[in-house]
């Protein structure tokens, strides 16, 4: 199953983070995919705010793994510097993410190690400031929670 929004701004783009966080549970995997600036980081942004995250979900250049506190325990992956898949299975992330949420930034430097049940969220720049976010489900768990995200559409 996919479907896809298309975001005006960041602002827009951070909402419909939002929007996802509320229909998110313990032991969710979302993989956000995109160029450089395609706005992955401001929907991680949104994810954060919609859990009550109380600090700001970040990129970090040199931590693969944050981890932050709100309504969900968020372990946040970004894997663009990985060199190597392997050390995506060292880090043990789908298993030590099992209390809360696996959102994952670049997982396509190591689709191979990603679970098989998952949210793919594809970011397209189509503007300055627009985007194209297309998701695929994989699993009955990711299908039913992409039917209540378009339940609620864009603006919820």
């Amino acid at each position: 199953m996919s479907t896809a929004f298309e975001t005006l701004s960041p602002a827009e783009t951070r909402r419909l983070g939002r929007r996802l966080a509320a229909l998110l549970r313990e032991g969710d995997v979302v993989l956000l995919q995109g160029e450089l600036g395609a706005g992955k980081t401001c929907f991680a942004h949104g994810i954060g705010a919609g859990l009550k995250v109380k600090e700001a979900v970040k990129s970090s250049s040199f931590v693969l793994v944050n981890e932050y506190h709100g309504r969900l325990h968020v372990y946040h992956a970004d894997l663009f510097r990985l060199e190597d898949p392997v050390h995506v299975f060292e880090l043990g992330l789908e298993e030590n993410a099992l209390d809360g949420l696996l959102l994952i930034e670049w997982p396509d430097r190591a689709m191979q190690e990603m679970p098989p049940e998952h949210l793919l969220a594809r970011f397209e720049t189509t503007g300055q400031k627009s985007r194209r976010i297309s998701f695929e489900a994989q699993g009955p768990r990711y299908e039913a929670l992409l039917s209540e995200l378009n339940d609620k559409g864009a603006d919820g």
